[in-house]
């Protein structure tokens, strides 16, 4: 029997991290619900065992459940029967297997039917699942929508829709349009105050929905006439069961052909008001968007799992000149690179996820009491760096699944080309990664703050700060020699005042960013378990190192005054 948690150790190494202490202390709110609720925890040790028992059925469920359907789900698609989506018959099963499993709504508050859990778990339940069918996992993380639902709307409306999402009602983000893709600032389906029925009415075109055939949806809307700008978005939330919204199409895609990407007509849809008015865009997209970058990290960081594990098993099989080719250097490099790259993939997500947990939870304390001093210190300390991880590790993971399931296929050669092994699925399900919630380009563009003003430098000075065992000094020595060139990169590009300049490397210093913490973070879990990522520490330093030194090469070579050989 498969089961994707127990089968993975690093899972469990990375749900057991020391700063989790912190983590659930701040979630059950020194265990207060446990007279309240019998599935509540009476302390640390007590909440973690309810984690992995979790975990655990989670793994089983996808997979024993999702990962049989996914070649299936792939061939069969979804289909617009009458304006409404049906689903691929797999993807009904694997919506009611997770469903019966009590997977969803795993971080809701337990008042709302949740399972007060982490994010975390939620993560590394969607890490699990891309990792069996990338287009499923989106149809079930899209449940975190709940997250802002929770954060922004109103009392009503948590006890309205929270408990749905909870009992299996699936959710979607209605953002882009057909005009209005990264730039969220063009959005024009209009929203209009109804006062005779007391609620607004939505009208428009909605495009590249993921899910947009959902039970509930949250809407980015014009809610002020006459703006052209992201003062005159709000967020709505839209009841299906209300009707108005119709399906016009699916997209026909590349990958990850289970999940229904859809163009949606809305006519006179009636909708509520999520928290306030003009906020639309500034506060509650830019929540909804980390959230989902976030959870595209766990996607890639899958495929690239899956990757990895379809890479070796067919170069063991595969014999050539008498041995199997996971014997020749050539093979066996790129095995390692890709194990290397999955590694350092996962160690950053859930890094990430730490910091998010920590904020997130001051930020619900924030709600019911006056923070300590302290408290407020860690909140500001661990919301700055959610906010600088989020991007650099959306940009590193999707383009180390991409690479990674590049690679597999090319592993299998001429047999990764055909539908008879899953490679060529993962790899038609990665490209998706690096563009949507987000291009990899976008990420920089959100990542260079970071760069310039000293938060990843900050940082890096806080892993080099961490004592190890003596054997991973050489590695931390190398780390600490590349902090060094990136340190001065960035002082050489900023001292520049050229900001088109500053640009235009932006992206090669948020990639040598994202070498060096990868593998610190590496560094750190190779301290902590040695058994499972020392090998891969050793060969993701020697890649990270060859990329940060072509960095600098191409950075202390290049003239300004070049910039204009490219520009078309």
């Amino acid at each position: 029997m498969a089961n994707f948690y127990l089968d993975n150790p690093s899972l469990k190494h990375h749900l057991h991290h020391p700063l989790m202490k912190r983590i659930v202390e701040l979630k059950e709110r020194n265990y207060t619900e446990k007279d309240l609720y019998d599935y509540a925890p009476f302390d640390f040790e007590d909440a973690m065992d309810n984690y992995e028992k979790v975990m655990e059925i989670a793994g089983e469920v996808i997979g024993e459940v999702v990962a049989p359907n996914a070649e299936e789900v792939d061939a069969q698609g979804p289909k617009v029967i009458n304006n409404r989506v049906k689903y691929a018959e797999g993807t009904v099963e694997n919506l009611k297997a997770t469903t019966q499993a009590g997977l969803m709504g795993l971080s809701m508050p337990r008042r709302y039917n949740g399972l007060n859990f982490p994010m975390v778990t939620f993560i590394m339940a969607s890490d699990m699942s891309a990792r069996a069918d990338a287009g499923f996992c989106n149809l079930w993380a899209l449940q975190d929508c709940a997250e802002t639902l929770y954060e922004f709307g109103n009392e009503a409306q948590r006890q309205q829709f929270i408990p749905r999402v909870c009992a299996g009602e699936t959710m979607s983000m209605d953002l882009t349009e057909p005009d209005a893709g990264s730039d969220l600032q063009s959005v024009m389906l209009k929203a209009t105050y109804d006062e005779a029925n007391d609620c607004w009415r939505l009208n428009g075109v909605k495009r590249f929905i993921t899910n947009g055939d959902s039970d509930i949806h949250l809407v980015l809307a014009r809610s002020e006439e006459g703006t052209k700008d992201g003062r005159g978005l709000s967020m709505f939330v839209y009841d299906k069961r209300d009707g108005g919204v119709n399906v016009r199409r699916i997209e026909n895609k590349m990958g990850i052909k289970g999940s229904p990407t859809c163009e949606l007509t809305y006519k006179n849809a009636k909708a509520q008001l999520c928290g306030s008015r003009k906020l639309g865009l500034i506060k509650y997209v830019m929540s909804l968007m980390n959230g989902a970058r976030l959870g595209i990290m766990a996607q890639a960081t899958g495929l690239s799992e899956a990757a990895y594990r379809e890479a070796v098993a067919y170069a063991k099989d595969r014999k050539q000149f008498g041995k199997a080719i996971i014997e020749f250097p050539a093979v066996y490099e790129m095995i390692a690179n890709i194990k290397a790259k999955l590694d350092a993939s996962r160690a950053i997500l859930y890094e990430t996820s730490r910091f998010v947990d920590i904020y997130k939870a001051l930020e619900d304390i924030e709600k019911e009491r006056k923070l300590e001093p302290m408290e407020k210190e860690e909140l500001k300390k661990y919301k700055k760096l959610a906010d600088a991880f989020t991007p650099l590790g959306k940009a590193m993971n999707t383009e180390y699944a991409n690479q990674n399931t590049y690679d597999c296929i090319q592993i299998h050669g001429g047999s990764g080309f055909m539908k008879d092994y899953p490679c060529e699925r993962y790899y038609r399900d990665a490209r998706i990664t690096n563009i949507y919630e987000g291009t990899t380009q976008l990420q920089v563009v959100a990542a260079i703050r970071h760069v310039l003003t000293g938060t990843y430098l900050s940082q890096m000075k806080v892993y080099q700060g961490e004592q190890l065992s003596p054997e991973l000094d050489t590695l931390k020595t190398r780390l600490v020699k590349l902090s060094g060139i990136y340190e001065q990169l960035v002082t050489e590009v900023a001292d520049t005042k050229d900001n088109e300049y500053i640009d235009f490397q932006a992206r090669r210093l948020v990639e040598c960013a994202g070498h060096i913490i990868l593998g610190y973070l590496l560094l750190l879990d190779s301290n902590r378990a040695p058994e499972i990522f020392k090998r891969s520490a050793e060969v993701y330093i020697s890649y990270g190192e060859a990329e940060v030194h072509k960095i600098r090469e191409f950075i202390k070579g290049f003239n300004i005054e070049s910039l204009s050989y490219y520009k078309q």
